[in-house]
């Protein structure tokens, strides 16, 4: 596994030297731990079976299972509910009370299991007398590599991520967003089968979020499972495949948005109409016995329906002969954060 930051005095290079003192101190022939026995042939790139986590008294999970495949997976909730001990225990760093987290098979906390983990942390502490390309090199020694390899792939990865031009700064020089991506590419480097991605996005333009997507949507088609933790409800959606939402340490659900969306029972849905004459288009909605109300808003009109039954055939035909035009008809309440709200309230 690697991980961002070595903490405590000695654990790792201090100065801009510090990369000829990896030389000399980690064997270029060290492997990458073999795969044993022990791997079940079937077994997910990543699973939690009924694991539960105490600190104390205090129960930050309670019985918690899900598994992550080839697929990007979003881990959804609220400041204190158990996101980070879940990437912390997946990463190998705690240990669950109850319960099993396995990588390939593998206990988290194997050195099988860390050889075939990336992760990257939303903390922001580096190395940062040393050069960007030199921190990602440096890591991969741990992983194995001989220098030059190191030197090689550090100068690959930081390039697809767009730090090729500033992989001879050194880290301190690093703007935050920059200090993101060598975060990342330590991470992604040791090309790894499994990702763990603690608020990827924080502190990106948005050309580099843009970028940082398509690098992380395009991870499954390279073998790999990727659980990523974010905030930023509307980015997450737009990068995952699946969502896992915890709250007050427990499952409150999982699987795609628009399944959980119709797993909400009795709940109105609400969409946005425009077009032309919104007054007299919202007559004809209101007519419709299956609608409950319409606001405008703006420039448009937000219509609830209570019953979905013939809506949407009603709403087409309407559309069809409305002889002022309907230029958007967009749903308001099938996105992530209004299904997490939901379960959440």
């Amino acid at each position: 596994m690697s991980s961002a930051i070595p903490t405590g005095a000695g654990a790792g290079p201090t100065g801009a030297a510090a990369n000829s003192t990896a030389t000399s101190t980690i064997p270029a022939t060290t492997p990458t731990p073999a795969p044993t026995t022990a791997t079940s042939a079937g077994a997910p790139l990543l699973a939690f079976e009924n694991v539960t986590k105490w600190y104390g008294a205090v129960t930050a999970l309670m019985d918690v299972s899900f598994e992550v495949g080839h697929e990007v997976v979003g881990l959804v909730g609220r400041n204190g509910v158990g996101k980070s001990t879940l990437l912390k225990l997946a990463a190998g760093l705690l240990h669950p009370s109850q319960g099993r987290v396995s990588v390939m098979g593998f206990g988290a906390q194997s050195l099988e299991a860390r050889a075939r983990l990336g992760f990257s942390p939303d903390f922001d502490r580096l190395y940062e007398s040393l050069r960007g390309r030199d921190f990602v090199a440096w890591m991969l020694r741990y992983h194995g590599l001989g220098a030059a390899a190191a030197r090689q792939r550090a100068e690959e990865v930081l390039d697809q991520l767009g730090l090729g031009s500033h992989m001879h700064r050194r880290v301190r020089e690093y703007s935050k967003g920059m200090r993101q991506r060598v975060r990342l590419a330590q991470a992604l480097a040791h090309r790894p089968k499994v990702m763990l991605l603690d608020e990827p996005m924080t502190g990106l333009d948005p050309v580099a979020r843009a970028e940082l997507s398509a690098t992380i949507v395009a991870l499954p088609k390279q073998g790999v499972g990727v659980l990523v933790s974010s905030h930023v409800l509307h980015e997450l959606e737009a990068i995952v495949d699946r969502v896992v939402l915890v709250h007050q340490g427990r499952l409150l659900g999982e699987g795609r948005v628009a399944d959980l969306r119709e797993q909400i029972p009795g709940k109105p849905k609400k969409f946005r109409i425009a077009g032309g004459n919104l007054r007299g288009l919202a007559a004809k909605l209101v007519a419709m016995p299956q609608v409950l109300g319409t606001t405008i808003v703006e420039d448009a009109l937000h219509v609830t329906v209570g019953d979905m039954q013939g809506f949407h055939s009603a709403l087409t035909n309407l559309a069809a002969h409305w002889s002022e035009g309907v230029r958007e008809i967009a749903p308001l309440d099938d996105d992530l954060a209004f299904v997490f709200e939901h379960l959440v309230g």
